[in-house]
């Protein structure tokens, strides 16, 4: 096989910079690589965090994302675009004229308004232009539960219970909608995934112990690197896959500050060969 005949599929990320390595464009990269896809990467942001918490952020010019977004979309395969921390309206609206130019490439949006270890990343006004400029060209959106709600609140629609905002996100404009639990209280951990014309579908975890750092990011960009490798678009399997591949990549976590744990998200082939048990262990209803 010569080399012309090897074809890598390619996500796009638009994400900021962790310096700690815990969460943003390195946990997007690492996700991605796993999935055996190659990550092209957009820095919307600088930060200044570790594994407590962010001390502050500076957006990336606009003028900037667009350029390094648009020389990737003219010269590489992009079978999808994954969406993390912007920082600023202005980088929403940079961001919003990229989709609209590629309107068939799949679009996952993991809507970043706080960090891990609870420091704000977006203010109310991104929030809004998230609202009225990406949602309707996303096809999977991501929200933690405290995002869920703070998406809800932005756009002054009463959305009290779960399945509420479940719709209220879905009229939004994204096709799917997965609703993540891992910061709720409860005692396992409940992601609800809505689409439209079918009933919401529950997926199940056994709550690890200790907190982490980066496992959104993780979990969006594993789902865009599946959906990318993909020949028939089945984006409820993708969603599936990437939820089990994240959920041993907290199990095999480590504390390598002194903050959160940082998921291990290179382990996945060795420890499928070595076929390590794990007490994340998925179930779906």
């Amino acid at each position: 096989m010569s080399k012309s005949d090897l074809s890598v599929p390619v996500v796009l990320v638009f994400s900021g910079h962790d310096p700690s390595g815990g969460a943003g464009v390195q946990a997007d990269i690492e996700a991605i690589i796993s999935q055996g896809v190659h990550p092209a990467t957009v820095i919307t942001a600088l930060t200044v965090q570790d594994t407590v918490d962010v001390k502050r952020f500076v957006p990336t010019d606009p003028s900037l994302v667009i350029e390094q977004a648009r020389a990737v979309l003219e010269d590489m395969p992009v079978q999808c675009i994954k969406i993390g921390m912007i920082g600023s309206v202005a980088l929403v609206e940079v961001i919003h004229s990229i989709l609209k130019d590629y309107p068939d490439i799949p679009v996952v949006l993991d809507p970043v308004l706080i960090a891990g270890g609870g420091g704000a990343l977006a203010n109310e006004d991104v929030a809004k232009a998230m609202i009225n400029l990406l949602l309707p060209l996303t096809t999977i959106l991501t929200p933690n539960a405290y995002e869920s709600r703070a998406l809800v609140k932005v756009a002054h629609v009463p959305a009290n219970d779960l399945d509420a905002r479940g719709q209220v996100l879905l009229e939004m404009g994204p096709e799917y909608v997965l609703l993540k639990g891992g910061d709720e209280q409860s005692t396992e951990v409940e992601n609800w995934l809505y689409t439209r014309h079918q009933p919401p579908r529950k997926f199940t975890y056994e709550r690890l112990p200790g907190e982490f750092h980066g496992s959104g990011c993780t979990l969006a960009s594993a789902i865009a690197g599946l959906i990318a490798q993909a020949t028939d678009a089945d984006y409820v399997n993708a969603i599936h896959e990437a939820q089990e591949y994240t959920s041993h990549a907290l199990f095999h976590a480590a504390q390598i500050g002194r903050g959160q744990w940082i998921p291990h998200r290179l382990f996945w082939a060795d420890s499928e060969d070595e076929g390590e048990e794990s007490n994340a262990t998925l179930r779906i209803h």
